[in-house]
């Protein structure tokens, strides 16, 4: 992860000092998890508005809305995050989804080398941050569904756009075997000591961790189903900036973070009311994140076994608690999203979050024994849904098939919306007229800078502040400039005289 201080550079160009915030360049920009209907504790109810209880939920901020784009040759375009997708997991081409399309962790890797659609073969399997952002929270978890057509379920993944297929169940599979690989591996090990994949389940709305190899009872290895990804190689690398007032900056999604917790667990109800009154660097408007807000910050990289931390850049603070094994760990975050299920009487009873420290479960061995060992059984780095109330002492193994523990009480780290007031879009002291094209752009930018005849100096900075290219003489009405030798990325052009200065972000395809 990249860290940057709050001081950044100062260019001295044609006798003007440009102070560059480091504020522009969304290169990972969260795509908004899509929930629309409101919560309580319990059920769907009205609007909350500010005063109310439960408001500052998940469904009364609105981010960066999902768009998509059917490029026509079965891939989709997502035009948030600038990433290509495979349409569809049916990768044997017989126009089914089932069993026969899935493929283990080693196949998904190695399938990259020979797969092309659309014309392109730059394919790779996605990373966890990038699959978890086609996650969409208009689905329902099927916990509480008693069929077993899937015709009425709603699955996490907008299918407007995007083949889907629960588990295929005439081969033994359930309804929720629908998990999506990804490329990241957990730095740790769960269960008994297993290498571990974080994949994304569009069939109830989860991150866990799964293993590589093969299931009990079984000799391959596990299978998941498989969308590729390409295009926007930035996509999941933050870009954080300590602000030095308690607060940090990811400058790749736009986003600011306490950079403390709150240091003690809450039911979710108040943690959306701790969110709304709290104050800090002089900002009133902090929210309880989103879930894939959240999940943007996690740090693949490091686990409680391994860097002995939570699974976060060591920019921010994260409490220690003691698990209920009685060892050292660190909490699981509420988030303002519903986990929305079929349960007749509580289909808005459970809250969504992410484990920054051990996914941990109690695991039955053997099975039917009343043996039951808590164990790490998804990852540092797993989402998974908590009972918004209640009380952890009636949940004493757990829920679900691993076991999930069941704190309620989780952990808060709040976030708000960099000031659109900061960026470098509002530093100019004049705006000049000029045009920057294509933007996306891949070997050449063309600078047209109109009647603009006293622009003196056209430099391009990366997201540091660093001056890539640099220009200082008489420009004709258009100039074409070589941009084959810079990385993928967002840049800023600049435009400048002796008096005023204006500056424009363009993208490096």
């Amino acid at each position: 992860m990249k860290r940057i201080n709050l001081l950044s550079a100062l260019l001295f160009l044609g006798g003007v000092i440009i102070f560059n915030t480091n504020l522009v360049g969304q290169s990972y920009k969260i795509v908004d998890t899509g929930q629309e209907e409101y919560y309580d504790s319990l059920i769907v109810i009205n609007e909350p508005v500010a005063g109310d209880a439960f408001y500052g939920q998940d469904a009364n901020y609105n981010g960066n809305q999902p768009s998509y784009q059917d490029n026509g040759d079965e891939t989709i375009t997502d035009l948030v995050t600038d990433l290509m997708w495979v349409k569809s997991p049916d990768m044997n081409g017989d126009g089914d989804i089932d069993v026969d399309d899935k493929m283990s962790y080693d196949e998904a890797i190695a399938g990259t080398a020979t797969f092309d659609l659309g014309g392109y073969d730059d394919w790779r399997l996605p990373s966890i941050k990038e699959m978890y952002s086609l996650i969409d929270f208009r689905g329902l978890d099927p916990s509480g569904y008693e069929g077993t057509s899937t015709e009425d379920l709603v699955p996490f993944i907008n299918t407007d756009y995007f083949d889907f297929n629960y588990g295929d169940q005439n081969a033994g599979e359930r309804i929720i075997d629908a998990q999506m690989a990804s490329a990241t591996i957990y730095v740790g090990l769960t269960m008994t000591g297993d290498e571990t994949m974080f994949g994304v389940n569009f069939a109830d709305g989860r991150i866990k961790g799964y293993g590589t190899g093969p299931m009990p009872g079984q000799t391959i290895d596990k299978q998941f189903y498989v969308m590729y990804v390409r295009d926007n190689t930035e996509y999941g690398n933050n870009n954080f900036m300590d602000n030095g007032d308690g607060t940090i900056t990811d400058n790749a999604t736009g986003l600011m973070w306490t950079q403390d917790d709150d240091g003690q667990g809450m039911i979710w109800e108040n943690a959306l009311s701790y969110a709304e009154n709290f104050e800090l660097a002089e900002k009133t408007d902090w929210r309880l994140p989103n879930v894939k807000e959240l999940q943007s910050i996690l740090d693949y990289t490091r686990s409680p076994s391994t860097s002995n931390s939570a699974a976060i850049d060591p920019v921010f603070n994260c409490s220690q608690i003691t698990d209920e094994g009685g060892e050292i760990n660190y909490p699981f975050y509420w988030s303002g999203t519903t986990h929305a299920n079929w349960q007749e009487n509580a289909p808005g009873g459970w809250g969504s979050y992410v484990c920054f420290g051990e996914a941990l479960g109690f695991m039955e061995d053997p099975p039917m024994s009343g043996n039951y060992i808590l164990m790490d059984v998804h990852g540092a780095g797993a989402q998974r849904s908590d009972p918004k109330s209640g009380n952890p002492d009636d949940y004493p193994h757990g829920n679900g098939p691993q076991g999930d523990v069941v704190r309620i009480l989780n952990y808060v780290r709040l976030v708000r919306d960099v000031d659109s007031t900061t960026g470098i879009n509002n530093m100019n002291d004049n705006n000049i007229n000029i045009n920057a094209y294509p933007n996306p752009a891949s070997d050449y930018i063309t600078i047209d800078i109109g009647d603009n005849d006293e622009i003196s100096t056209i430099t391009i900075s990366n997201m540091r502040g660093s001056i890539l290219y640099s220009r200082t003489k008489e420009f004709s009405k258009s100039t074409k400039i070589n941009i084959i030798n810079l990385t993928s990325g967002m840049y800023i052009l600049t435009y400048c005289n002796s008096t005023v200065i204006t500056n424009k972000k363009f993208f490096k395809k």
